[in-house]
């Protein structure tokens, strides 16, 4: 044996030697932890002494011949264990699959679910990637296919930027999954891509990715659900899978994730405007919030929920299409209700689906594309004294969601009050009551006070004083100007009734602009 090679093996069993005395201060657990790795140890070293033997017989091994080899069967070793691990997870995967979405099958699933917080196990292929610098507030994900008729991704994309100010866009992050297993077709559309939007890659603002077909689970003899084709089964579970390993991919880059389809069009500012909204629901339990009515366009998720979500939707992903699942995990969550903002952010401007190539003019009628002058709604907690019917809260009238307050004929004295949770100061407010189709059930006789000296009764929070602002005219309300009318920084708003009324009262929006 070459001195080299004897001094690596001497090395090897001094240090072998030093560890034995540690057994003596190790738990049992550690014990058979460390028993397992020194049989690891002893199998390596007998490969060192197999090799050397050879070594002896051809002459020629040399110690970088012998250290390249054991590095490629440890490695070889590595493989074949995260082959048969992954191997292992699809199983799972397929088997769990194939059970029908029965309730007590489904609950009893997703109590497991409720425990995958961890990413999956995929390697993407980073088409164009720039490495983030820091987390951002919003991701914007967009999953693509090979269209056989039209192809909107690019101007998705350039939607998306262009509807964005030069502040927003340091806030947000877009990321592409090329979904379509042709590879002359990602290839080109990667081409286009790079071409377009090169400064926004540079930026760390535009990420491309492809998640390889080996890490789908089986796309063919599938359920075949609500009687649909086969094709049409395998194109919406493959959807499903899409998105999966896209939510898994963008779990890390930012505070809030968005899901957009590749044929959307934006509105103006819409990034604000979901900071608006997100800032007016702090305190309150969501699991999604809505910016669309249509399909899976415009739906919010906090970035913590994407591992869940990305799981459910591989453990159903036969099951049906990816925007019903999305329903089932928003209530599993105990989000009982939709909540969904008007006006919608988001419009569908596809005209061929991406499913052979058929028509969908499918639009949003609550789009618009340049929202007028969003409220910015601090947050607040609401109180009235009024006989709620139903769920139609009081804080459904201070949200953009499309819902409203509902309270049975209201009394004089009666009162509806906002208490901010800081003291604000206020540019202008309008209130809205009764609805198009309840248009008898406004507020005919109020007014509406603002007060500040706030003081502390019972552990609840009132103000001592306060001042009217103006009252209401046909069932509505609007002052201007208010910072210059009111000499100190508000801390509540009252909607007072000032006379008894035999009507109903819908309050359908409070909305507060502050300086």
């Amino acid at each position: 044996m070459s001195s080299s090679n004897c001094c690596f093996l001497s090395c090897i069993q001094t240090s072998q030697e030093a560890v034995y005395p540690h057994f003596l201060h190790r738990t049992d657990c550690d014990y058979f932890f460390l028993k397992e790795r020194m049989l690891k140890f002893h199998q390596v070293k007998h490969i060192f002494d197999i090799l050397d033997k050879m070594r002896c017989l051809r002459k020629r091994s040399t110690v970088s011949f012998l250290g390249v080899l054991v590095i490629f069967l440890l490695f070889m070793n590595l493989y074949i264990e995260d082959s048969y691990v992954m191997e292992g997870d699809k199983q799972i995967l397929r088997e769990t699959s194939t059970h029908q979405l029965s309730p007590e099958h489904y609950m009893h699933t997703f109590k497991d679910l409720s425990n995958f917080s961890g990413a999956l196990n995929v390697t993407y292929r980073y088409l164009a990637v720039m490495p983030l610098q820091r987390k951002r507030f919003l991701t914007i994900g967009l999953s693509s296919v090979r269209r056989k008729k039209g192809s909107y991704l690019l101007e998705t994309i350039k939607s998306i930027f262009e509807q964005s100010s030069y502040e927003e866009l340091k806030e947000l992050s877009v990321v592409v999954h090329l979904a379509d297993f042709n590879s002359s077709w990602r290839e080109v559309m990667l081409q286009d891509i790079t071409q377009k939007f090169a400064h926004h890659i540079i930026a760390g603002r535009l990420m491309v990715i492809h998640a390889p077909e080996e890490y789908y689970p089986i796309l063919s003899g599938l359920k075949r659900n609500y009687n649909d084709p086969e094709d049409r089964v395998r194109f919406r579970s493959k959807q499903n899978v899409d998105y999966a390993f896209l939510l898994n991919f963008c779990a890390n880059i930012s505070y809030y994730y968005v899901m957009l389809e590749d044929d959307v069009r934006c509105s103006k500012n819409f990034l604000t405007a979901i900071k608006k909204v997100i800032a007016s629901l702090e305190g309150t339990y969501w699991v999604t919030l809505e910016f669309s009515k249509l399909g899976y366009i415009g739906k919010l998720y906090h970035s913590h929920d994407l591992p869940r979500l990305a799981h459910f939707l591989l453990m159903f992903y036969q099951e049906m299409p990816c925007d019903w699942l999305l329903t089932h995990f928003r209530s599993l969550l105990a989000q009982k209700n939709v909540i969904r903002f008007k006006p919608s952010l988001f419009q569908h401007m596809g005209y061929y689906s991406s499913y052979k190539g058929t028509e969908n003019k499918l639009k949003d009628d609550d789009f618009e594309e340049e929202p007028f002058d969003l409220p910015d709604n601090p947050p607040a907690s609401l109180y009235t004294n009024m006989s709620v019917f139903e769920n139609y809260d009081a804080s459904k009238a201070y949200s953009s969601v499309d819902d409203y307050f509902w309270g049975k004929p209201p009394s004089t004295g009666d009162v509806f009050v906002i208490i901010f949770e800081k003291p604000i100061v206020i540019k202008r407010i309008k209130v809205n009551t009764g609805t198009e189709d309840r248009q008898n059930d406004i507020l005919h006789h109020g007014a509406l006070d603002v007060g500040g000296n706030i003081r502390y009764f019972k552990q609840n929070r009132q103000c001592v004083t306060y001042i009217k602002l103006g009252e209401f005219r046909n069932g509505n309300f609007e002052v201007s100007d208010v910072n210059q009318k009111i000499p100190f920084d508000i801390h509540c708003m009252r909607i007072y009734v000032t006379k008894t009324q035999k009507e109903w009262l819908i309050i359908r929006s409070i909305s507060i602009w502050t300086s």
